[in-house]
C-alpha cells in the first residue's frame, strides 16, 4: 500500500522513497527513479547491501508497523 501512496508523491528529494520496497526487500519501485541503479546506491550509500535488486539480510532492516505499536 505504501508503494501505491508514493506513485503519488511525486517530490522524491524531501521523501526517502528509495526505502520503500515490496514485502520481500525487493526494489519494485526502481523504475521510479532516474537513472537504472539511482535506488540501489541510496540504500547503499546508508550501508544497505543489495545484490540482484534484493537487499541483503532483509529480516534486519524490515520496518513491521504493527511492532513499532507496543
Amino acid at each position: 500500500m505504501v508503494g501505491w501512496a508514493m506513485n503519488n508523491a511525486h517530490d522524491m528529494d524531501e521523501i526517502p522513497a528509495h526505502r520503500v520496497v515490496n514485502r520481500n526487500g525487493l526494489l519494485t519501485g526502481k523504475h521510479h527513479f532516474s537513472g537504472s541503479n539511482l535506488m540501489q546506491q541510496l540504500l547503499e550509500n546508508e550501508g544497505i547491501e543489495v545484490v540482484n535488486d534484493k537487499i541483503v539480510d532483509f529480516e534486519r532492516y524490515f520496518w513491521d508497523p504493527a511492532r513499532a505499536l507496543k
